[in-house]
């Protein structure tokens, strides 16, 4: 959608914000004639964005034109090293090259790999740098089927908690963003809403200008902990403790929704008799709370309507987190919070976007790969063990012999960074990455290939925070040489000498795929049968169906009716975990890597290795206009003093915070930001450390209870002054 400007010399392009962050907000850019973007700007039409944009992206014209982007192909020299290389130096050992040369020799590189170890000896590593639904994944899906590659189960993020919603509501629904502003009371759950969900900031303000409280529950102190009426420091990894300890109470008292309850649910009696082991008094011992605590929450809770709950995903990162998820989803269940407007919960509003994933990914290509049928399944939290071989056995296939990265920093971001780092490191493995800027893991590359901001390529775009698909427009050109990943997977295919017609689909076909465009124009997915292509280009955003008219029918998911689970009530007991052998109850069972673990009489500190709040994982943390945002915390290991006294260490100290996997040289700041027995530090680019790692360098590849996801938040460390 293109605005009037001001100026006939201006522009005004609609695109969307592509990064993971559940608020995906509508972007205006202001483009000069030259063709230069000089401006970027919220969208003031977009109810959620309401026109203004986070601290990270309102800068986002520095990351487009930093002078350090990568613009051309590049290939390493004749006998660098891989390895991490100093910033700015990194063409001392690349080389530019055209992209017909970068292109024809990554696919005859791929071809000899397939030939020689299998197809599924290539692996494709990405995730979320950009959601939108075309660069996300699309034609790099295509490819990889039809090649026959491994598949990548993306676990990191978000599996264990949109595994455990599942099972309690059979979709990922949750209640409308904006509806929080009438709730009275507000129960955000290891929810940074104030860092990372700052959209929805503006309807917790006017909630509480209406009277609601804020209470926020999180081992650190968040910057919307700092804001809340109530912050409760619980220890990590014990959120599955808490939430049994409040349905113990709520039952206990007769203060659950009853008829709620028999209408909507399955499974009340077994949760009942679940619930009575988790006294108080038990809970507190876990949590670090104190059972008037405990018992003050849950009524609090259950006594206030329309009560909203916000849970992110931090919850479900440690070994119980899914069990944890699972638990906490059923409290607006059990109150029947969600029969009014203003309650119930929201993890992710993802499940209302209905894209038709078989056009757009065409899963069926891998019956015309080498293989004949669907590859192997690798989990991505376990890159560590996958590329150093430990991962890999002849009963689940050939080594992994080459890896494609693309949208993820895994040099960064993956657990156990010391073992995936030698993997990357290995000569035999053949790496390509995809990317803007020289990371962490472009330093093991073999190509490098320049990739695009969501100003330079069209696409589509739903959200896991509000419920209104968008059209991303290109606003700019690509700088040098830049290309999106459809273009770049389309000309692999054609180079491989694919001959399926789908790998020449433009990106404006490819959104008419994933609309699901019929006859008539319009789309055939469900919720979307009202949108077409030319209302999103005019309009630029588009409530889903359920959504186009709240004033007249407010769109509350679990107010009344079926729900998609098996029993088609919302499940406090699972039958499917039961027939699979497994709990199907949430309980609390400690993490083997907690301060009840073995290893805590060798490393007896919890560790908690944050998000930064003016980075988006890894990305932006380059930049130095967000460096000097973020420098007030990072590089830093924050403590509390009782854990800092009797180890010789004061607030400032060069400190040494260390476990089998690794160890990382901090400072600490002694603050009063995470309980007694809890340090935390920030994530980084390993490069930009005097150490040269990250807190990955501390955390494991064990994954979670259900969703088999990554354990950020389940790890032990000792800290000695340095």
């Amino acid at each position: 959608m293109s605005h009037a400007a001001t100026s006939p010399a201006l522009r005004v392009i609609h695109t969307v914000c592509s990064h993971d962050c559940p608020d995906s907000c509508g972007v205006l850019v202001t483009v000069n004639a030259e063709g230069r973007a000089v401006k970027v700007q919220g969208d003031p039409a977009h109810p959620f964005t309401q026109g203004f944009l986070c601290g990270k992206v309102a800068k986002y014209l520095d990351r487009v034109y930093a002078p350090e982007r990568i613009l051309y192909p590049l290939k390493r020299k004749p006998g660098a090293p891989k390895g991490p290389q100093p910033r700015g130096r990194e063409h001392d050992v690349f080389e530019r090259v055209s992209w017909d040369e970068a292109l024809d020799a990554i696919a005859a590189r791929l071809k000899q790999i397939a030939d020689t170890h299998g197809p599924e000896s290539i692996l494709p590593y990405s995730y979320a740098g950009t959601i939108g639904v075309l660069g996300y994944g699309s034609m790099d899906r295509r490819f990889f089927h039809r090649l026959g590659a491994s598949r990548l189960d993306r676990t990191i993020c978000s599996e264990a908690g949109g595994v455990a919603w599942n099972l309690v509501y059979g979709r990922k629904l949750g209640m409308v963003s904006e509806d929080f502003r009438l709730a009275r009371l507000i129960l955000a759950w290891g929810a940074n809403i104030h860092g990372n969900n700052i959209h929805l900031w503006p309807m917790i303000e006017q909630a509480r200008r209406n009277g609601a409280r804020l209470i926020v529950i999180d081992p650190y102190r968040t910057r919307t902990a700092a804001l809340a009426d109530w912050h409760i420091p619980i220890r990590p990894g014990t959120d599955a403790a808490l939430a049994l300890g409040m349905m113990h109470v709520i039952l206990n008292e007769g203060l659950e929704d009853r008829a709620y309850i028999a209408a909507m649910t399955h499974g009340s009696e077994q949760l009942a008799e679940r619930a009575r082991e988790y006294t108080p008094e038990r809970v507190a011992a876990w949590t670090g709370m104190t059972a008037a605590e405990v018992e003050q929450l849950a009524r609090e809770y259950a006594t206030t309507q329309p009560a909203a709950l916000r849970m992110n995903y931090g919850v479900q990162r440690c070994e119980n987190g899914g069990t944890a998820a699972r638990a906490i989803a059923m409290l607006p269940a059990l109150t029947g919070a969600w029969k009014y407007r203003g309650g119930g919960a929201q993890l992710s509003t993802s499940g209302g976007f209905a894209w038709n994933r078989q056009a757009l990914d065409r899963p069926d290509l891998a019956l015309a790969s080498p293989l004949g049928r669907p590859a192997r399944l690798v989990n991505m939290s376990n890159l560590g063990r996958a590329l150093t071989g430990l991962g890999t056995t002849p009963h689940d296939g050939p080594p992994v012999k080459a890896l494609f990265v693309y949208n993820s920093n895994p040099g960064a971001v993956a657990p156990n960074q010391n073992a995936v780092r030698r993997g990357l490191a290995r000569q035999d493995l053949f790496t390509v990455v995809h990317e803007l800027f020289f990371t962490d893991t472009t330093d093991y590359a073999d190509y490098i290939l320049p990739a695009t901001t969501f100003l330079e390529h069209t696409d589509v775009q739903g959200a896991y925070g509000h419920y209104f698909v968008q059209l991303s427009r290109q606003a700019i050109e690509p700088p040098g040489e830049a290309r999106p990943n459809v273009w770049l997977f389309g000309q692999l295919a054609q180079r491989m000498g694919f001959p399926e017609a789908c790998f020449r689909d433009t990106p404006e076909e490819m959104i008419r795929q994933a609309l699901g465009i019929g006859p008539d124009g319009r789309s055939t997915n469900p919720a979307m049968e009202h949108i077409t292509l030319e209302d999103l280009e005019e309009q630029g955003h588009i409530p889903l169906a359920f959504h186009c008219d709240p004033a007249q029918q407010p769109f509350q998911p679990y107010a009344s009716g079926t729900v998609p689970t098996p029993s088609g009530k919302i499940e406090f007991y699972s039958e499917e975990l039961a027939a699979a052998g497994l709990d199907p109850l949430p309980a609390f069972h400690p993490a083997e890597e907690s301060r009840w673990g073995k290893a805590a009489a060798r490393y007896p500190l919890e560790f908690l290795s944050r998000k930064a709040d003016n980075y988006m994982n890894s990305t932006f943390a380059h930049l130095e206009g967000h460096r000097k945002m973020e420098a007030r915390c990072g590089g830093l290991l924050e403590m509390h003093a009782d854990d800092a006294r009797p180890r010789g260490i004061a607030d400032g100290d060069p400190v040494r915070v260390f476990n089998d996997r690794g160890s990382l040289r901090l400072l600490a700041r002694i603050n009063g930001s995470v309980p007694r027995g809890v340090v935390a530090a920030r994530l980084d680019w390993a490069k930009l450390h005097p150490d040269g790692g990250n807190v990955n360098a501390l955390t494991s590849e064990r994954l979670t209870d259900l969703g088999a996801g990554a354990t950020f938040y389940s790890v032990l460390v000792e800290v000695a002054r340095a």
